[in-house]
């Protein structure tokens, strides 16, 4: 399988994150291309299969900006005003265009961890 794909889990709850939007960018220097805007299922993963896929997955350096604050205001947890933690950005590179980039997240309101995943 070849394509970007994501899954966020909710570390504090201890369960997947439903709901959380992610925007993604595509950085050409300091120009920043907004792709697409998904949100996560009931599985904290995001329906239809990999975010990029076949002609629109290119090698280059992109941003998933995941909407931490609002997913975990939603899910009631009482934030501080300003939250610790409100636009996660996460950004990689995509060298290999025939490989499976797996990008997830834990998430908290006080922690996020990330990894290239499989």
């Amino acid at each position: 399988m070849t394509g970007l794909t994501t899954h966020v889990l909710d570390t504090a709850a201890g369960k997947p994150a439903v709901g959380l939007r992610i925007d993604l960018f595509h950085l050409d220097g300091d120009f920043r291309r907004h792709i697409k805007t998904v949100s996560t299922n009931s599985d904290g993963r995001v329906d239809g299969g990999p975010i990029l896929i076949g002609d629109s997955f290119k090698a280059g350096t992109y941003e998933l900006l995941f909407h931490a604050g609002d997913y975990l205001r939603a899910a009631g947890i009482a934030l501080p005003h300003p939250a610790f933690l409100d636009l996660v950005p996460i950004r990689f590179g995509i060298a290999d265009v025939t490989a499976h980039y797996h990008v997830p997240l834990l998430i908290s309101p006080y922690g996020y961890s990330t990894y290239r995943g499989s």
